[in-house]
């Protein structure tokens, strides 16, 4: 499950969780995925919800018609880098996403990377955006690793795209591997995301369900984030709350996530962000950890949403 699914199931989940007499869930039927769905969104949604005040959309769009939206905006992937999506998703956000965020009540964002890569895009008032970072699950905070016995890994978390730069982990492998880890990356493709092409050094585990996940991070020798785009980078945050130290590359909002609870490694350079993973799982592997924990307990569900109840509050209490 990426980060954008996460955190529409999180709040589709905990806000009427929190306030029922407040929020209703409006689903599409399953069968409508990808682009049926995006029509759905369209044009079904802004009817199904026609008595509400508002309408969140937790997923980067929006029914572009309305003016009643809050939307949560994860990142603008599509404008700064096109040739990491297919063709048609590059168009449909092109063509959309600056209309609906012009026209929103309330944008909603992860980071203040985001906040001012909005701002610079589409020449929105910061007024209009709020920070309000995803959360960590509970179930990484209680993680416990699987059983000794397996040779040591370094994981990475992400879905098979060309902008979270897994190939330098490929290229990184043959390091790691005489050092005595072996690399796994978790995460499937998706249909609307370019991969890479490389030779697979690394090995790929494919989707990794849910209730395998807080394992395969507490038993990790550390994360690697070599990723050359992201919004806020959720894996760093549930590695940290694991338990395990992080290595990031210097880039978009992942120094924001992270600050001083990892270490950091160019993602142009295979053998830099090899050594800088020997070193979180060696030498610098007790503070990394204490640091990533202290960083990770400040990004809770409870908080975010909590935090968008209140925005949400505000805007019903305007009219």
């Amino acid at each position: 499950m990426g980060g954008v699914e996460r955190v529409a199931r999180e709040l589709s989940t905990r806000l009427p969780a929190l306030r029922p007499e407040r929020y209703r869930v409006v689903r599409p039927p399953a069968a409508l995925a990808h682009r049926a769905g995006q029509a759905w969104e369209q044009s079904v949604l802004p009817i199904t919800a026609r008595r509400s005040s508002l309408i969140i959309s937790p997923a980067n769009l929006a029914p572009v018609a309305s003016r009643r939206n809050v939307v949560y905006i994860h990142d603008a992937g599509p404008f700064r880098g096109p040739g990491w999506f297919g063709r048609a998703y590059v168009a449909w956000h092109r063509a959309l996403l600056p209309r609906i965020a012009r026209r929103a009540r309330l944008i909603l964002v992860p980071s203040e990377f985001v906040k001012e890569e909005l701002r610079e895009l589409f020449g929105l008032s910061l007024d209009g955006i709020r920070v309000i970072p995803s959360g960590v699950d509970e179930r990484f905070r209680a993680a416990a690793a699987r059983p000794p016995g397996d040779r040591p890994y370094v994981l990475a978390v992400g879905t098979d795209s060309a902008r979270k730069n897994l190939a330098l982990l490929d290229q990184a492998s043959p390091a790691l591997t005489r050092a005595g880890f072996d690399v796994l990356v978790a995460g499937s493709a998706r249909g609307h995301l370019r991969s890479e092409a490389t030779e697979r050094r690394a090995r790929r585990l494919g989707y990794v369900p849910e209730s395998d996940l807080p394992a395969l991070y507490a038993g990790a020798a550390a994360l690697a984030m070599p990723s050359l785009y992201e919004g806020l980078g959720l894996p760093c945050l549930e590695a940290m709350a694991s338990g395990t130290p992080v290595v990031a590359a210097p880039r978009a909002a992942l120094p924001e996530t992270c600050g001083d609870a990892a270490l950091y490694a160019g993602p142009d350079d295979p053998e830099a962000f090899a050594g800088a993973l020997l070193r979180a799982a060696g030498p610098e592997r007790e503070r990394l950890v204490a640091a990533g924990r202290k960083r990770a307990a400040s990004f809770t569900w409870k908080r975010t949403t909590h935090v968008i109840d209140t925005a949400i509050g505000e805007l019903l209490a305007e009219g």
